[in-house]
């Protein structure tokens, strides 16, 4: 290509860009015109500034001054640097859940900065200027909440068990249910903020109740929020009826530890259809069950069936591994006790008959000795597990269902570690409950990247996948000389390139 000044009949010039390929002239288009001397010649140079544009080879200044003026014209340039990767792949499975059905683009921001950036909501109008361009007024976002809990929730939590139905088809039939405790910075109780037994060591801050329903792989179904000081027992059957009546389920098999299990929740499932899976306590049954219990012999691994008067089933099993756990926890227990004996500094404190005080006694008015004899007893039960239910499943299937408790715990701690759902800052309730659908979305979202990771044959975790997310930026920039814009996504490692082939990612800039 080169630049050509075409004299017209009235005497003004046309600068042109004129390309010859196989032996022929193409007028590939006009600069401007002019009869000005100096206009003629700034779009001669204009023109050919065009021309490196056009083919791509935009020539590098050869001295370091010039170089220097390149780089800060090209700096000028830029408009903004905006981060986008979380929008890339969390953006995705947010639309694939089908989470875009609300039409509030400031619940889509909401849910993906809790996963990238979790932090306050304060905060999180900081992260959505600096990083994203995006500025909100966070009276907007308390504003959003308030709409959030009257408007979506339910619509939210169905949308999400309705992609888990999808995903587990009849496995949803089964669900896992477990209680935490989220407390707060301030000291003043109220309503629903009370002091209670915190799970999080937090004993002179008021907290809430969380109540979560998890499928099988540790989905989140549906959740419940109640007063601080609620017992953890008196939780369960508000949320399961309404989880079954909401979505007309026919059939369900609650899975729950012991401790959530009392006798009247028991006869609550019963009286209500519902199959049960619990944690069995072997070691407060009958005198007859115990002595059953003891004499079965069982090898690693195995497991025996006994059945009740009431026709509910008690599966024991045998764990070598968890036999040595016990011995050791047990002997560790009894360590500090001799050592607080021998020492003479028991207290008041430490005279109850709970954890492995219960191997003290005294004799007469004021010797208190460790009781070898019941310690020995006790040596009998290490490595038995008990698991009670009314369900028809083998043993084995009682057994497998029961050990998938612990992903309703990993849940817990996606929500509170890598989500932060706690400390809670907020102070109205309708807050409150819509700060917890956030989280909630948040944690589907994450469940979802472990799902597809592991799919995809992944060594990734979820949260290495976030943190290569938010090392992806795109830069928007006006070029100097044509002042064209241009927005350009920056990737430039092999862990990012990965990610973007391993989910076939693909942004355009808005």
């Amino acid at each position: 290509m080169f630049v050509r000044r075409k004299k017209n009949k009235s005497g003004i010039i046309s600068i042109q860009i004129i390309d010859k390929s196989a032996g022929k002239y193409k007028m590939v288009e006009t600069v401007g015109s002019s009869s000005d001397p100096e206009t003629i010649e700034r779009l001669f140079s204009k023109a050919n500034k065009r021309i490196e544009v056009l083919t791509g080879q935009n020539k590098l200044p050869f001295n370091r001054l010039a170089e220097a003026d390149w780089v800060n014209t090209f700096l000028h340039g830029i408009e903004r640097l905006e981060l986008v990767g979380p929008e890339m792949l969390l953006g995705k499975l947010y639309n694939e859940i089908g989470f875009d059905e609300i039409k509030d683009d400031l619940l889509r921001h909401l849910v993906i900065a809790r996963l990238a950036y979790p932090a306050s909501k304060l905060k999180t109008v900081d992260y959505l200027y600096q990083y994203k361009g995006i500025e909100i007024d966070i009276n907007k976002i308390y504003r959003y909440l308030d709409k959030l809990q009257k408007q979506q929730m339910q619509r939210i939590q169905a949308i999400s068990y309705e992609h888990t139905r999808k995903v587990l088809g009849n496995r949803i039939s089964i669900v896992f249910y477990d209680v935490t405790t989220l407390y707060f910075e301030a000291e003043d109780e109220d309503d629903l903020r009370k002091i209670g037994f915190s799970k999080d060591g937090k004993h002179q801050q008021p907290q809430i109740v969380l109540g979560l329903l998890v499928s099988s792989g540790g989905y989140p179904l549906a959740y419940e929020i109640f007063e601080g000081n609620t017992f953890e027992g008196h939780t369960m059957i508000p949320v399961i009826e309404a989880f079954k009546t909401k979505y007309k389920l026919k059939q369900l098999v609650i899975v729950a530890d012991a401790g959530l299990m009392s006798d009247k929740n028991i006869s609550s499932l019963k009286l209500q259809g519902f199959k049960y899976i619990i944690g069995g306590r072997i070691k407060n049954e009958t005198d007859i069950v115990k002595k059953q219990i003891l004499a079965m012999n069982l090898k690693d691994g195995k497991s025996k069936v006994i059945t009740k008067p009431d026709g509910q089933r008690l599966i024991v099993s045998y764990a070598t591994q968890r036999a040595k756990k016990d011995a050791y926890n047990r002997q560790r227990g009894i360590a500090k006790l001799e050592k607080a004996v021998t020492s003479g500094k028991l207290t008041k404190k430490q005279l109850h008959n709970r954890g492995y005080n219960k191997y003290l006694k005294m004799d007469g008015e004021v010797t208190i000795a460790i009781d070898y004899s019941k310690l020995a007893k006790e040596k009998k039960w290490d490595g038995l597990k008990g698991y009670i239910t009314n369900t028809e499943f083998s043993k084995e299937e009682i057994i497998e269902n029961y050990k998938q408790l612990w992903m309703i715990e990993k849940t817990f701690r996606i929500s509170k570690t890598d989500l932060r759902i706690r400390p809670v800052y907020h102070y109205v309730k309708r807050r409150i409950e819509a700060h917890i659908c956030i989280a909630f979305i948040a944690c589907k979202i994450y469940k979802e990247l472990e799902r597809q990771l592991a799919e995809k044959k992944s060594e990734l975790s979820p949260e290495k996948a976030i943190d290569i997310l938010k090392t992806m930026h795109a830069l928007t920039f006006i070029t100097p000389h044509s002042n064209t814009k241009y927005t350009r996504l920056l990737i430039k490692t092999e862990a990012q390139k990965n990610l973007i082939d391993l989910f076939d990612l693909s942004w355009v800039s808005q």
